[in-house]
């Protein structure tokens, strides 16, 4: 039976991570609060802003604009959008 969490995103109960995400506070904080579903969205959504944005995340700066927007992300708030991406037409 897989596992449940309140998911902070959705507000509602949904399937949660296998394991943490990171390591330390933040990690035990995600796997605690945001279920497997909003946790694929970030990913997919974080790939197209390190590519639309061209991020290098060897730079702590990048580093840092994703955390945040993460956060956003997580908590319902506007984050940062690919500018230019197109969905592809199903």
């Amino acid at each position: 039976m897989s596992r449940t969490v309140f998911c902070r995103k959705y507000k509602q109960e949904l399937e949660g991570l296998d394991r943490p995400p990171y390591p330390g506070e933040k990690g035990q904080d995600i796997y605690d609060n945001i279920s497997k579903k909003a946790w694929q969205e970030w990913t997919a959504h974080q790939t197209l802003l390190i590519n639309e944005k061209h991020l290098n995340l060897m730079d702590p700066a990048s580093r840092d604009f994703l955390q945040q927007e993460m956060e956003k992300f997580m908590s319902g708030e506007d984050y940062a959008q690919a500018e230019g991406y197109v969905p592809p037409s199903k």
